[in-house]
């Protein structure tokens, strides 16, 4: 997909509920949908915290409920192939995927393809997988987030780790849009400071660079479908989901993780979470997210702390093209950029960044996370592999840049 100034479309999850007390609408919403039997993905540490119970209580007595709860942070091949083969025994009307990123993203591709042949890796796009298109798929899918940052409720991806090959990769359809999202702040109460902190990072990388990320054009395209962006670019609809969301998260992720009961706070990350979900999902993302799939493969790092340690430099790195979207960034964190010089506000949104991260207690660099100057040229090879997300970043990318902003992060 590739859009023009003149051209260009957005997609969303078919239905969204947002607010304190959203989930006690899911009984409801299924009903409406004729939903009699369904299957709860989640993973085993929510279900025994009694959250999976909280999300089912509007649920009907005589609806039938199942519950897969064996995925994993990261899940691999495996984890998604157990999933789907539940759901093709199980049968279900519906699918409820209940936690973080990765079970909404194991419910999606669950839904999508419990009644397809083939393996997950098909649907990959080459050259590690066969370039599949995904299914529709007559499994309804609903995404209930506990917490705030992968945007995996207003997503059309999902990501797949592949251990033996220290990588992670995507798969990306229209068909795993959600077709109810149900974003409810209280969920998100009792989440620990260190997985705020990461998934709020998370968060904002999304916003800022589907604010900053490139616009296409058709004759653009490339030819090679595996370098071909996921999505369409930045665009006036995109931008006001983005600026509104990094204004939200800069505002309030520091509260949400000094205090988990402020419940404000926590609404405004869930709002600025999902903003930016839909955000990048229409526009892209850029180097940042390229750059941390190979390190987080590599070194098991969370995603959003890796994208938060890698995002500044990305930011500095990128500002000479974009001078007045960085400077609009730093505005929107609050920074005062009047009278700035070009070139300051680009440092400004970047030294805003790495202020919040420090403040919530995010490593300040690559070497934190076990990154030695020796695996620089490697992770920076690795990151010239992942056209898809680096044909979007704002400025061109060679393997040299690569190496220097990976050692810059250091």
């Amino acid at each position: 997909m590739y859009q023009s100034d003149s051209v260009w479309d957005f997609a969303i999850a078919d239905a969204i509920k947002f607010g304190r007390g959203a989930v006690d609408e899911l009984g409801s919403e299924l009903e409406q949908r004729g939903v009699s039997s369904l299957l709860v993905i989640t993973d085993e540490q929510l279900r025994d915290a009694g959250i999976v119970d909280t999300v089912l209580e509007s649920v009907a007595a005589e609806t039938a409920i199942d519950v897969f709860d064996g995925v994993e942070p990261d899940p691999d091949v495996d984890v998604y192939e157990s999933a789907i083969e539940t759901a093709a025994a199980v049968g279900p009307d519906a699918i409820v995927g209940v936690g973080g990123g990765s079970s909404m993203d194991v419910a999606k591709v669950a839904g999508a393809l419990v009644a397809a042949d083939g393996d997950v890796l098909d649907y990959v796009a080459p050259p590690i997988g066969g370039g599949e298109s995904v299914p529709d798929s007559e499994t309804l899918v609903a995404a209930v987030p506990t917490t705030a940052g992968t945007g995996s409720e207003s997503s059309p991806a999902a990501v797949v780790s592949l251990p033996d090959r220290e990588l992670k990769v995507g798969i990306s359809s229209r068909h795993l849009y959600p077709e109810l999202s149900i974003v409810d702040p209280l969920l998100a109460v009792s989440l620990p400071p260190a997985i705020t902190a990461s998934s709020g990072m998370d968060a904002l990388t999304h916003a800022i660079e589907a604010y900053t990320t490139r616009r296409y054009d058709a004759k653009e395209a490339p030819e090679t479908a595996a370098d071909r962006p996921d999505y369409g670019g930045r665009t006036a609809m995109t931008d006001l989901y983005a600026e509104k969301a990094i204004e939200l998260i800069g505002g309030s992720l520091r509260r949400a993780v000094n205090n988990g009961s402020d419940v404000e706070a926590r609404r405004d990350m869930a709002l600025g979470s999902l903003l930016a979900g839909i955000a990048f999902t229409n526009a892209g993302l850029g180097a940042t997210h390229a750059m941390a799939y190979p390190v987080a493969g590599e070194n098991h790092t969370p995603h959003g702390v890796t994208v938060a340690v890698l995002l500044p430099e990305v930011m500095r790195y990128n500002a000479p093209t974009a001078f007045d979207r960085y400077g609009r960034v730093a505005e929107l964190l609050g920074e005062p950029v009047d009278g700035l010089a070009d070139r300051e506000k680009g440092e400004r949104a970047a030294a805003a960044v790495e202020r919040l991260s420090t403040d919530i207690g995010i490593p300040s660099g690559l070497t934190d996370l076990g990154v030695e100057d020796a695996d620089v040229p490697r992770l920076a090879e690795k990151t010239e592999d992942i056209q898809r997300l680096l044909v979007g970043n704002p400025r061109r990318v060679s393997r040299d840049d690569l190496e220097e902003i990976f050692g810059n992060a250091l």
